[in-house]
């Protein structure tokens, strides 16, 4: 078999006599010599880095924990063909650990006047966009002894969505939803609904809802079905300010709000009702209005995507104020923040009346898991102490949750796993007795 590239160069370097290799002068360049030739020739083939022509294409968006395929297309101008290792270089975030060496290094042939696409697939592990930052390309030649090297700007944006991993109980909801709209045999009435239709009455059935005129017409007592209200307005307001940032579990707070606020977005656009999204810590982060019943969740993942929390403390009468000029009827106030004394009785309080008196309002909350965990241990003096603090902090939320009640608001207190869920019951609640 020949002996290419590096191989049949060295072959034919110890081939050489012997006696070339004494240090002289004259063995010195006899051996140097061949060898800077060869290095010569092989830079001289190498095909050049800067005249090379980079276009991307693929995923602009990808939910986080999905991967995304950005494909990167080089053109080789030159009468070289190309031999080349590349660098796709994205944040670190764009990664799963570990994977970046093996995801973003390719080796590729481009023949002279031809083009060649490869392939990076991303896996983010953080929400927000994420872009592209240079492309770095070392070009070698045949005898792979020397290489060019260059880096390109090659700009793409890929925008990496809330997971949404809530919607697993849109499924479940829904058809609660279905049986309060009245479209199977369990039907609801509330203050505020509206008449659907009449059917024959059954033990059981309110008799406050027989309607005598119906019944005196015929043979069987009639009864009136009604279904709740549609085009009521719900307005999600999301806290982003430092309270928002505390992680629980894996994630910040700020990430199980959005996925419970994306649950009742999606489960109320079903019900016929608008929603509108207000971000808020200091000034206004992201507004989302107006949006059509099947455009508002795609409306709402991408303005939600770029949020992050902000380590100011919120300025609950900014808040207010915003959420009113936002809704000037009566509507639905998700308010999606915590639950700590401080915040609530210093900043929430004082102006929750200016909410209450025109709106429904509805307070979710992120709880710790690992304060519940806390609670229950009795191991040791540690665990009793620690068991003790975490039943003094759970005595101070039911106070404070206590308080919001009195106030006529509705209080959503759960985990990450169970907030969205939790939320949406907290809103057919409401739905069914007629109070949106």
């Amino acid at each position: 078999m020949a002996l290419t590239g590096r191989a049949a160069l060295l072959a034919a370097l110890g081939s050489l006599p012997v006696g070339i290799w004494e240090p002289s002068w004259t063995g010195i360049l006899a051996v140097n010599a061949p060898l800077a030739v060869a290095c010569a020739c092989d830079f001289a083939l190498a095909a050049p880095v800067r005249r090379l022509g980079l276009t991307r294409s693929g995923d602009t968006s990808v939910r986080l924990g999905d991967t995304a395929d950005v494909t990167l297309t080089i053109t080789n101008p030159s009468r070289r063909p190309l031999r080349a290792r590349l660098r796709d270089a994205w944040p670190p975030s764009t990664w799963q650990p570990g994977t970046e060496t093996t995801a973003s290094r390719h080796r590729l042939t481009v023949p002279p006047g031809e083009r060649r696409r490869v392939t990076t697939r991303l896996r983010p592990t953080r929400r927000g966009d994420r872009q592209a930052d240079r492309v770095t390309i070392r070009s070698y030649g045949p005898l792979g002894l020397f290489s060019r090297q260059g880096t390109h700007k090659a700009l793409w944006t890929v925008r990496v969505l809330p997971p949404f991993t809530s919607r697993k109980h849109l499924p479940s909801k829904l058809a609660r939803l279905r049986e309060l709209d009245g479209r199977t045999s369990v039907l609801t009435r509330g203050e505020g609904t509206e008449f659907d239709s009449l059917r024959e009455y059954v033990p059981g059935d309110d008799t406050r809802s027989i309607d005598w005129r119906a019944t005196a017409r015929q043979t069987t007592v009639a009864v009136r079905t009604w279904r709740p209200e549609r085009d009521r307005h719900i307005l999600l307001v999301l806290d982003t300010g430092r309270t928002s940032a505390g992680r629980v579990g894996d994630a910040p707070r700020l990430d199980a709000s959005m996925d419970a606020a994306l649950l009742l977005a999606a489960l109320a656009s079903r019900a016929g009702d608008r929603v509108d999204l207000l971000a808020y810590d200091r000034k206004v982060r992201a507004l989302v209005q107006g949006r059509t019943a099947g455009d508002v969740l795609p409306s709402l993942v991408n303005a939600m995507a770029t949020l992050e929390p902000e380590l100011v403390e919120t300025n609950a009468r900014g808040l207010t104020a915003t959420a009113l000029r936002t809704s000037p009827r009566r509507s639905l106030i998700v308010l999606l923040t915590t639950l700590d004394a401080a915040p609530i009785e210093e900043g929430l309080l004082p102006v929750l009346p200016q909410l209450t008196q025109r709106h429904t309002v509805l307070l979710a909350s992120v709880a710790d898991p690992h304060i519940t965990e806390m609670a229950k241990a009795r191991g040791n003096v540690d665990d009793v102490y620690e068991a003790a603090a975490a039943a003094q902090a759970q005595s101070e939320r039911h106070h404070t949750a206590e308080q919001l009640r009195r106030h006529g608001v509705t209080v959503v207190d759960a985990t990450p796993d169970d907030l969205a869920p939790a939320l949406a019951d907290a809103y057919l609640t409401l739905k069914a007795a007629g109070r949106l």
